[in-house]
């Protein structure tokens, strides 16, 4: 139970690791803040920038549990899962931890959102939002990639969980997002301030999380793959 709790946890720093990592974070700030300046109302942009978030929760939750549910729905390949993931799991989460620690690095290219498109779906109020907030989250940048693809899918096989998993990140991812809205609704300098503090932040937050990765990763592999008692 506790290991389980741990690891919810865990899908819930992801997602916020996730929200505040510099591509992500910047997306979040200007379709939110595209959007607000469409809409004269503070509280009509702070419901769009729920709805911007809704979408988003729902394709990282879509995506979570179709992978899991493919991998684990498969018999030998569940069993051979849940035999082996911690002897996976080690290496993975030594190799995201160097990525996060900045000291390899690699290119991938998510969907473009022209300016015509996000006008196009600014014009349909908070709806519009919420679907901008889907293809938003499908334009996965390095580390988001990293974070979800090899940290949340291994760790929801690990715990055989298709849902509460890929739903608890979607809820980290939901955090930062949530309070931009509502520094959009009552001030653009606020979200500037904001902007700042964070970056600062998530560098830290960055560097630690990528440090204790590696630490995690280190003690499965020499328990589990190298089988030394610590």
């Amino acid at each position: 139970m506790e290991s389980y709790l741990v690891a919810a946890a865990s899908a819930v720093w992801l997602g916020v690791m996730t929200s505040i990592s510099p591509c992500p974070l910047a997306t979040n700030i200007a379709a939110i803040s595209y959007i607000g300046n469409r809409i004269g109302s503070p509280m009509m942009v702070f419901l769009s920038g729920l709805f911007y978030m809704l979408g988003r929760i729902l394709v990282y939750m879509v995506l979570g549990i179709f992978l899991v549910t493919s991998l684990l729905s498969i018999p030998d390949v569940s069993f051979f899962l849940q035999e082996n993931m911690n002897k996976f799991l080690g290496p993975i989460l030594i190799l995201v931890g160097i990525f996060l620690l900045g000291f390899i690095t690699f290119n991938l290219s998510g969907i473009g959102i022209s300016e015509k498109i996000q006008k196009r779906l600014a014009g349909y109020g908070i709806w519009g939002a919420g679907v901008l907030g889907m293809l938003f989250a499908l334009a996965f940048c390095p580390i988001s990639a990293a974070l979800f693809f090899g940290s949340l899918i291994p760790l929801s096989i690990k715990h055989n969980s298709n849902f509460l998993m890929p739903l608890l990140y979607g809820a980290g991812t939901a955090l930062p997002v949530i309070l931009f809205a509502l520094l959009v609704s009552l001030s653009t300098r606020m979200v500037s301030i904001f902007f700042n503090k964070i970056t600062q932040f998530e560098l830290w937050a960055r560097r630690i999380t990528g440090i204790i990765f590696i630490l995690v990763g280190l003690y499965l592999t020499l328990v589990y793959i190298f089988n030394i008692p610590l």
